[in-house]
């Protein structure tokens, strides 16, 4: 997938399709809750797989149930790419 740096009307198409995302300091921007501390941590490996065979690698924290997501792609100026709305759809599918 080519990657390019979305403009205005294609991140707000994608915040659309995006419940719970939003952008904060130029990131795309979601905290996850699960049902516990290790759903959360399960999670994060599903995803850390996906995210390493793109080469594309979020900013993220855990406390117990919870993961905080920020996605900049950082070689591209550091803007908000459609690399970054195809891994948070990942990350949805995947929490669902």
């Amino acid at each position: 997938m080519a990657r390019h740096v979305l403009n205005e009307e294609e991140l707000q198409t994608a915040l659309r399709k995006l419940p719970g995302w939003t952008v904060q300091n130029g990131k795309l921007s979601k905290t996850f809750k699960f049902n516990s501390f290790a759903a959360a941590i399960g999670w994060m490996v599903s995803v850390a797989i996906y995210a390493d065979k793109m080469n594309h690698h979020p900013e993220w924290s855990n406390v117990y149930n919870r993961v905080a997501v920020n996605l900049v792609t950082h070689d591209l100026d550091n803007a908000i790419s459609s690399w970054d709305v195809a891994l948070a759809e990942k990350m949805e599918a995947l929490a669902n």
